[in-house]
């Protein structure tokens, strides 16, 4: 059995780069996506390594990507500042305005995963990119 990992410490996927709790952000955006048949599944992870999920909202008077959703909720929950995003998509890339949305909780380093309906990451880039 392996050794627990402490924060920051995590073990890596030689095959992804992903550490297990990038892994796990993935997974539940990937989940939330497949759960509420949405365009896109999104998870954030706070400074505290609590995760927030949420799916898009296409609502007649309200329509937000499911990236800055989850920022969202994150932010109504009291949250500080933003460890990592994912995204769950069949879109090529992350828009300007879900990465500034991260980058307003997170800052400007803190890394968006992008992932296939699949699960596989397609990029990784910086909210401040």
């Amino acid at each position: 059995m392996a050794a627990p990992y402490a924060r920051g410490m995590t073990e890596t996927t030689p095959s992804t780069g992903l550490d297990a709790e990038d892994r796990k952000i993935i997974t539940l955006a990937r989940s939330a996506r497949a759960r509420n048949g949405v365009p896109e599944g999104a998870a954030v992870r706070d400074e505290t390594g609590r995760t927030y999920v949420a799916g898009t909202v296409a609502l007649d008077s309200l329509r937000l990507s499911a990236l800055r959703t989850a920022v969202a909720m994150a932010v109504a929950s009291g949250a500080k500042s933003l460890e990592a995003a994912a995204v769950v998509t069949a879109a090529d890339s992350v828009p300007a305005e879900d990465r500034a949305a991260v980058r307003d909780l997170g800052g400007p380093g803190t890394p968006v995963l992008l992932a296939g309906p699949d699960g596989a990451l397609r990029e990784s880039v910086a909210a401040g990119a």
